[in-house]
């Protein structure tokens, strides 16, 4: 009966390659292989009653209410143009130092994932404000491509994160399961919070990584990233309109969740209130503004939960195969044990980063193989990290990367796709390296959260 699990995860691979909408190729395949299940006796039909309160959780999932709210607030500041406005102040700012424009673009970067954590909306926004004006003053192709589309990654593992809330919940459940199954019936939680502590030291690492990358560029190959000599004199007022808003916000949210003040959900809803009263300030709050951001947010948020049912049916079914105790007796028989089922893991996360989003990969890689890891021993906060950074470097390798496709899709035509992959490739080895240092010294995602939370 095991191997129908196995068949059925690569039949929804197989569908999902083929283009239908990911949470009805999950959901659908899941509920024709547990029909055929019941017909041929191979599966137990009263798993499925199981289903009804399982939507209900999802639905009434507090953690989750962040996700609207977390998406609300991106958009909203998108449409603010508070990133237009802070990349010109930063590039007048930085104009005269080499590789200028490139450190303004990590920078507003930086602060575009942290306030709104939607990679594709990061990536496209910087690739249609920044990249004409880099090529138009000189700057390598390739360069200037690799910047981007790297940068705009970065909401991957800089919270608050959609990408680390969502994984946040289902680490929750996978390592509660883990510790119930070992007969701990008063298991530890991992929260949001956590992730969003563990993710801050590694994120700024990989931001410092981008800035002295950059600066090398700017010194060793100076006819990459010419100097912008000729510029108007940038006063402190201009630079700090922009720069003050989204930093003050991003301090609100994420020191709110730290400092233990308030929930993720609730750090959320001060984030969209926030950024509403960032758009009221700047005169960007209209009927027709506020209409557009809802309609996004709806849809966006829709998505997400309709690939959670999807994810959850699926599990469902999977595990009535058999699919979870093959999952744990494969990982106790791979050579190395502990080290070598994280390798495969995230080697296969990071393949499945080439035709699934995160979102995918979340919730219906992640509860499968979790519980497994977890009772090896491995550290929850510590593989939400590694999951969140894999996944990122899997949205740039080429020729695959998502990250790539959005860059494409709004890169003038002059830029050609094989600038693109060639630029990404040194920021790919950054987050490579990135990964080999957290595999050596764990601290780095381990220690913060103990020291806040201790």
């Amino acid at each position: 009966m095991e191997w129908i699990a196995i068949l059925m995860f690569v039949v929804t691979c197989v569908v999902l390659m083929l283009g239908y909408p990911v949470a009805f190729s999950l959901a659908g395949t899941a509920l024709i292989f547990a029909t055929i299940g019941v017909v041929t006796g191979t599966f137990d039909f009263t798993l499925l009653n199981a289903l009804p309160s399982r939507l209900f959780g999802i639905l009434t999932n507090q953690t989750l209410i962040a996700v609207p709210l977390f998406v609300f607030m991106g958009v909203m500041l998108e449409k603010s143009k508070i990133a237009e406005e802070l990349l010109l102040s930063l590039t007048r700012a930085f104009g005269s130092l080499p590789a200028g424009m490139g450190i303004a673009v990590i920078i507003v970067g930086a602060l575009m994932a942290a306030s709104t954590g939607i990679v594709g909306a990061t990536v496209v926004t910087m690739g249609l404000l920044s990249l004409p004006t880099m090529l138009k003053h000189g700057y390598n192709q390739s360069y200037a491509t690799g910047v981007i589309a790297s940068t705009g990654t970065l909401g991957q593992i800089i919270p608050p994160s959609i990408a680390l809330v969502l994984l946040g919940d289902v680490l929750s459940s996978a390592y509660q399961q883990a510790q119930m199954s070992q007969g701990i019936f008063s298991p530890e939680t991992v929260s949001v919070g956590d992730l969003f502590a563990a993710a801050i030291i590694p994120g700024l690492v990989l931001v410092g990584l981008y800035l002295i990358y950059s600066l090398a560029i700017g010194i060793f190959k100076p006819e990459w990233t010419p100097k912008q000599t000729h510029q108007s004199k940038l006063k402190l007022s201009e630079l700090l309109t922009g720069l003050i808003p989204p930093l003050v916000l991003i301090i609100l949210v994420l020191g709110s969740i730290l400092l233990g003040y308030a929930t993720p959900t609730e750090a959320a809803g001060i984030g969209a209130c926030g950024a509403l009263v960032i758009a009221l300030l700047k005169k960007k709050l209209s009927i027709e503004t506020l209409k557009d951001v809802t309609i996004n947010t709806t849809t966006i948020t829709s998505m997400v939960f309709m690939i959670l049912i999807g994810a959850s049916i699926f599990s469902l079914v999977f595990r009535g195969f058999g699919g979870e105790e093959l999952v744990h007796s494969m990982f106790q028989n791979i050579p190395g044990g502990q080290f070598g089922a994280i390798l495969i893991v995230m080697a296969v996360i990071f393949l499945l980063g080439f035709i699934l989003d995160f979102i995918e990969i979340t919730f219906v890689v992640v509860p499968l193989v979790a519980p497994a890891l977890f009772m090896m021993g491995v550290d929850p906060i510590w593989l939400g990290i590694m999951i969140a950074i894999n996944l990122q470097t899997s949205f740039l390798t080429p020729p695959f990367g998502f990250a790539l496709f959005y860059l494409r899709g709004v890169a003038p035509k002059e830029v050609k796709t094989s600038a693109i992959y060639k630029g990404v490739i040194p920021f790919i080895l950054m987050q490579v390296l990135l990964m080999i240092a957290l595999a050596i010294w764990p601290e780095m995602a381990t220690s913060l959260p103990k020291i806040i939370y201790s």
